[in-house]
């Protein structure tokens, strides 16, 4: 829906300007495409399958809007009627109407909001990265946002430092995965600045990092909050499972023999089972919980939230995982080594339900716990949202 609202925008604007256009024909060109997507939102919103329709209708009407005020008699008022436009798409990171608007009017990548903030400014600011991997495919004002500053001497670092507004956080589940996302900002523009605007200073003497600093100072609170009650929760449970598969360990199915001490079902394959289960189970949880522990005992630092704490979650969920897996493989195992004797017995519907439920443990871990596992992975190892996007230059 972002690409609707900016052309209701350069609507709005068309209807400012009809002493200028050409003729009544050239509003015929925008009349059918305005037409069919007058027809189809409706629809549109009710089915899903048939965006792609609306995609491409309304890619149409915009390059039939571009022509008409191209086209008009207003040539030097031309900002006037894509600025807001521009600003907006940039703003909902529709950076496909964004190039379409700059391929037409060149001089529309310079557009200013109140703030002076241009385009790729402005795409920090609100953290729209399709936008902002805009500068990757320039070739002649590249060098220019390396240096460029707004009024109030702030340089592409320090609006990379400032907080991103909260419907773009709330995009991002989890207040540490917020702050790391914003870490992740903050290196990006950090590495295409020149050298000196690290250091530099706006005109109320802070630094990026100063700026970075004061202005989340909250959220990594919050994000520390976060991981502490994460870290906590998982403890005990790693703890339990430790005590559990320790206990069961040294206390091994079907006793052993009085005279040497061997398990009595050593010979079998379920007790090979049960005994490395029970020993993956075991290194596993004590992994998990050191690397819980780890994070209830770390410093916290703004630096920590952007490899250090993720990568120590990931490890302890997926150890926890796994430890969960095993024990229950363990637990399946003893229970096969003390009643396997009923499969050939009349009642051997005992262990029909007791196999079922021993996959619901596991089942129910993965679809529980796999969605923060996927959003940290995602978001510490998953492909960067910055980068060249495409091979043609933008200019």
């Amino acid at each position: 829906m972002w690409m609707f609202v900016c052309l209701l925008k350069i609507i709005r604007m068309l209807r400012r300007m009809s002493q200028n256009l050409p003729s009544c024909a050239a509003l015929s060109r925008i009349h059918k495409p305005v037409q069919r997507i007058t027809k189809k939102l409706p629809r549109h919103l009710k089915c899903v399958e048939k965006g792609a329709q609306m995609r491409c209708d309304a890619t149409d009407l915009l390059t039939s809007i571009c022509n008409l005020i191209k086209d008009s008699k207003a040539s030097p008022s031309h900002h006037y009627y894509y600025t807001n436009p521009v600003l907006e798409a940039t703003r909902q990171n529709a950076y496909e109407v964004v190039v379409t608007i700059v391929s037409f009017f060149p001089n529309a990548i310079w557009s200013a909001n109140e703030d002076g903030h241009n385009i790729i400014q402005y795409a920090v600011i609100n953290r729209s990265e399709k936008v902002y991997n805009l500068l990757y495919q320039m070739s002649e004002h590249k060098n220019i946002y390396r240096t460029i500053k707004d009024p109030f001497e702030n340089n592409l670092l320090h609006l990379a430092a400032r907080l991103a507004p909260t419907n773009k956080l709330n995009l991002i589940s989890g207040a540490a995965l917020q702050i790391q996302r914003e870490l992740q900002w903050f290196k990006e523009v950090q590495g295409f600045v020149c050298p000196l605007n690290i250091i530099q200073k706006n005109s109320f003497g802070e630094t990026p990092q100063m700026v970075f600093t004061r202005e989340h100072k909250e959220l990594v609170i919050e994000g520390e909050k976060w991981m502490k009650a994460t870290a906590e929760s998982y403890t005990i449970t790693a703890a339990l499972i430790t005590t559990i598969v320790f206990a069961a360990a040294i206390t091994v199915p079907g006793g052993s023999s009085q005279d040497t001490g061997i398990p009595l079902f050593t010979n079998k394959t379920a007790f090979k089972v049960f005994a490395v289960s029970d020993a993956i189970s075991l290194f596993t949880s004590v992994t998990s919980l050191l690397m819980f522990l780890s994070i209830l005992t770390a410093r916290f630092a703004e630096e920590d939230f952007l490899f250090n704490l993720p990568t120590k979650l990931i490890i302890g969920l997926a150890t926890l995982f796994i430890s969960t897996t095993a024990m229950v493989i363990a637990f399946g195992a003893a229970l096969f080594l003390v009643f396997g004797h009923l499969v050939h017995l009349s009642n051997s519907w005992i262990l029909v339900p007791i196999v079922a439920l021993t996959f619901l443990p596991i089942t129910s871990f993965a679809t529980l716990q796999f969605p923060l596992i996927f959003d940290l992975m995602s978001s510490t190892y998953g492909p960067a949202i910055f980068g060249k996007k495409r091979d043609d230059p933008f200019y």
